[in-house]
């Protein structure tokens, strides 16, 4: 039978989420790596993970100032659409790629509720939205945890040439997370974040990776890969910190010197980030949206009784020193300073400073 050309929903929700939607149309799904789905390579990861959530529950404590709990977790292989009704319908997905070391596809998945919980943890503030500065939060929590397994796994399997890319942060519905192909590993973990309330939040390795590491856990020895094989190379500047000098065990002075073991050095790339066809595509959909700009000048706290008694020729000292640069706000949030300059008799801002993510969220702190 013919088909009119239209496409079904499951392969809308498949060509959204960047699955092939082949699989869908009748073709054969892409078969996971070998080994990868194994109960052995299942329960190195388990042991692993649970090994490392005490680690975990520690660092993110010190970074909230919260008694953060992680508990579990558990670990199973799944498909797609198994994965996905376990899913409330709308999530915060957090792209974490593995760009060397065990390449490949690592996605941590969070509820809203439970995103929210985090960030209003982190910023100090309730009833917070889901916005850019929210997502940006959460991908900083997450590059937490990532950084916690890179300094776990490079000791347990003596792989010292893992890194990951930056997280990206988005809130999407669940038909269009951007999940593996073929059977995946998936981790459930229980976290709860001083409030006694308890959430679930879900890690996904791609199959290769999930393969990898649980043959290297289990002492099969798997090859550090270079930067670029399996995943998008390295633009963010998160394991900048984690590069390794060659190993120089085996030089000595004695007679029965041995060969130099050498490994190679694995460097960031320090070019910025490239967006995709499907994030640009994204971006694309709200550019046309307008947001508040605001050029602070300066603030300062005074009493009531001061305040009813100005009048014309009342000067207000600020918190600023002269010469020094206005803060620059969007919707209220810190994104820049800058310097004012007059421009054919308007007044203007130019742009000196862009602040960081990490900035921001400290000064919210």
């Amino acid at each position: 039978m013919m088909s009119d050309g239209a496409l079904s929903q499951d392969e809308i929700d498949a060509l959204l989420a960047g699955v092939d939607s082949s699989s869908i149309m009748g073709a054969a799904a892409p078969a996971a790596v070998a080994s990868g789905g194994s109960d052995a390579n299942r329960q190195a990861l388990q042991d692993f993970l649970s090994a490392s959530v005490d680690a975990q529950s520690s660092n993110l404590s010190m970074m909230t100032g919260a008694t953060v709990s992680l508990k579990g977790p558990q670990v199973s292989f799944s498909g797609r659409d198994s994965f996905l009704a376990q899913l409330p319908d709308m999530v915060t997905v957090v792209k974490a790629d593995f760009t060397s070391g065990f390449p490949g596809e690592h996605v941590f998945i969070i509820s809203e509720d439970c995103a929210r919980a985090i960030a209003s943890v982190m910023n100090k503030e309730e009833n917070i939205q889901l916005d850019e500065m929210a997502m940006s939060v959460i991908g900083e929590v997450v590059s937490q945890m990532v950084g916690t397994q890179i300094t776990a796994l490079t000791d347990k399997t003596g792989n010292k040439s893992i890194a990951s890319g930056s997280p990206e942060a988005a809130n999407v519905p669940k038909a269009v997370a951007a999940l593996p192909a073929g059977d995946f590993a998936c981790a459930v973990y229980q976290l709860d974040l001083g409030t006694g309330t308890t959430y679930q939040l879900w890690e996904v390795l791609g199959p290769s990776v999930s393969a990898d590491i649980g043959r290297a856990l289990s002492g099969g020895g798997a090859q550090a890969a270079p930067a670029g094989m399996g995943a998008a190379p390295n633009m963010g500047m998160t394991n900048m910190g984690r590069m390794q000098m060659p190993n120089m065990s085996n030089i000595g002075m004695g007679a029965n010197m041995g060969p130099a073991s050498v490994q190679s050095v694995q460097f960031p790339n320090l070019m910025p980030p490239r967006l995709g066809p499907q994030e640009a595509g994204n971006i694309g959909l709200i550019m046309d949206v307008y947001m508040e700009m605001t050029v602070e000048l300066g603030r300062t706290r005074k009493p009531i009784k001061e305040i009813l008694n100005m009048g014309e020729g009342t000067i207000i000292e600020l918190d600023k020193l002269a010469g020094e640069p206005v803060d620059i706000l969007v919707n209220h949030k810190l994104i820049a300073k800058g310097e004012v300059v007059v421009i054919d008799e308007n007044f203007g801002v130019r742009v000196t400073e862009i602040v960081s993510p990490m900035e921001r969220m400290n000064d919210m702190g």
